[in-house]
């Protein structure tokens, strides 16, 4: 079996998974406003239909937010894992390339979360956020790339 080797410039790809950490940092401090200002208690992930249907306009408003910006939080959660394994395979062939895709993913999901939680748009402002989906789908594809061959070897 051959040994893999790590690339000199391999510690910029940790660096740009370090980004993805403080990414989730960010978007769950995020929810924790909206949870305040919504005035959702714990443990209830949302806001309930009911609840969002029966509230004034004002706190309507609220709700929807904190609920967009829970669901921009989770939807980065379902992504994250992966990402991160891609990234790290990824960077077995072209380091410094895997670490600035690795930022623009990171910045990729703050805008659609942050886009996502703008109401003015009805949500649409999540797809300021495509760009790190791009990047998202172009590593798992390349990730499974590199892995065959360093199977192949």
């Amino acid at each position: 079996m051959q040994a893999i080797q790590i690339p000199a410039d391999y510690g910029f790809v940790l660096l740009s998974v370090v980004s993805t950490f403080l990414t989730g940092t960010y978007l769950g401090s995020r929810v924790g406003s909206f949870r305040k200002a919504a005035k959702v208690p714990y443990p209830f992930e949302y806001a309930s239909w009911e609840q969002v249907q029966s509230a004034p306009a004002e706190r309507k408003a609220a709700l929807l937010a904190f609920n967009a910006a829970q669901r921009g939080h989770q939807n980065f959660g379902e992504v994250h894992l992966t990402t991160v394994g891609c990234l790290l395979i990824c960077g077995l062939s072209q380091p410094k390339l895997t670490a600035a895709l690795g930022g623009v993913w990171s910045v990729g999901r703050i805008l659609y979360s942050i886009g996502y939680t703008n109401w003015n748009q009805n949500g649409k402002g999540r797809y300021a956020g495509a760009p790190g989906l791009l990047v998202q789908y172009g590593i798992q594809i390349w990730a499974g790339v590199v892995a065959w061959g360093l199977a192949m070897k």
